[in-house]
């Protein structure tokens, strides 16, 4: 990627992102102007990714503020409080969008002035963008570590620059990797029903010239019991104290990885982390059954039959092997009191 997923346009007063929706046929640069409009781009997963989300959080907060025409500080603390809560509501299961928001959202609270809110409103939400990138190669750098020095590494959706404004988290890893001289081949998982592997992942390593394979999500097992794979590695959407939640068809891969005894790495900033709730606190959002019912205009399901299309699952702790961070590496089981005293380090 020779260019940020998401940025702000500073000249224009706009946020500009790369429509994922249109990958790997097209790519297209939106100029976002107004909240609805990047509320709706983050509903249609122009905009996906925790990272990514969190950053376009940030910046939908500062664009409101900035395009706010109050005069008075009160009235603009409450439409940007308003475009924080639009924009939270969008995805509930990714914590990072509501991180992004509260932490532009407290900037805009403490200031004294319209101007001083506005001014603060865009230097933090650029600041969190530039710490996307940094902890995105700091987690890059403590999971490249892991890996063997020639290896077969199975990955699930795409947690790479797509996901968060360069680099990646899980593909950061394998980004990683390969700077440092390793030998790594990459099995995406196709990622039904909307393909984020083979679209997204497999367009992103191939443009940077590493070797990747796709193959069907139920195919993953058969390559594990084969000996095709030495370690999976995938993001997260959120981390609770007792679970991973990341896209669907997660927790089939690491119930697989533990019978193989193939190590299953997750890949998350701590921005990720919410160690003070548990699984059954997480709402799991569940989409539109036209995910499923159509692929392009070709109709996959019998009309009266309905679908479950939850976006996430939910990996019990215990079988993930380590969580790659960018303060380094944690293998679980992971107390809440330590999730949450390193969490407050950031």
């Amino acid at each position: 990627m020779d260019r940020d997923t998401i940025a702000w346009d500073a000249e224009n007063g706009t946020i500009e992102f790369l429509d994922q929706t249109l990958l790997p046929g097209e790519v297209r640069i939106v100029r976002c102007g107004d909240v609805e409009r990047l509320a709706q781009a983050i509903r249609r997963l122009e905009i996906r990714g925790a990272p990514a989300l969190g950053v376009a959080g940030a910046y939908g907060v500062a664009l409101a503020v900035h395009r706010s025409t109050a005069r008075d500080l009160s009235a603009l603390q409450q439409e940007a409080s308003h475009a924080a809560d639009i924009l939270a509501a969008t995805r509930p299961t990714a914590v990072n969008l509501a991180w992004g928001t509260s932490r532009v959202l407290s900037r805009v609270m403490a200031s004294a002035s319209p101007d001083e809110a506005k001014d603060a409103a865009i230097r933090e939400a650029k600041a969190i963008a530039t710490e996307d990138v940094e902890l995105c190669k700091r987690i890059g750098e403590h999971g490249a570590a892991l890996l063997p020095d020639a290896c077969t590494v199975l990955t699930h959706c795409n947690a790479g620059a797509l996901a968060c404004v360069r680099w990646g988290t899980a593909l950061g890893v394998i980004r990683s990797a390969v700077e440092a001289g390793k030998q790594v081949s990459v099995i995406a998982c196709e990622t039904r029903p909307l393909f984020q592997g083979s679209r997204l992942t497999a367009w992103e390593l191939a443009n940077d010239g590493i070797d990747v394979r796709v193959i069907p999500d139920s195919a993953a097992a058969h390559l594990m019991h084969k000996g095709r794979i030495d370690a999976v590695v995938v993001g997260a959407d959120r981390v609770t104290n007792d679970t991973v939640f990341n896209k669907i068809g997660t927790y089939m891969h690491a119930v697989c990885a533990r019978h193989h005894a193939v190590p299953f790495y997750v890949a998350a900033p701590y921005s990720t982390f919410d160690a003070a709730s548990s699984e059954g606190d997480v709402v799991i959002e569940l989409r539109s059954r036209d995910e499923i019912a159509w692929c392009g205009d070709r109709l996959l399901l019998p009309a009266g039959v309905d679908a479950l299309n939850y976006a996430f699952d939910a990996t019990p702790l215990d079988l993930v092997t380590a969580l790659v961070t960018e303060r380094g590496v944690f293998h679980p089981p992971v107390s809440t009191e330590g999730l949450n005293r390193a969490r407050r380090t950031i």
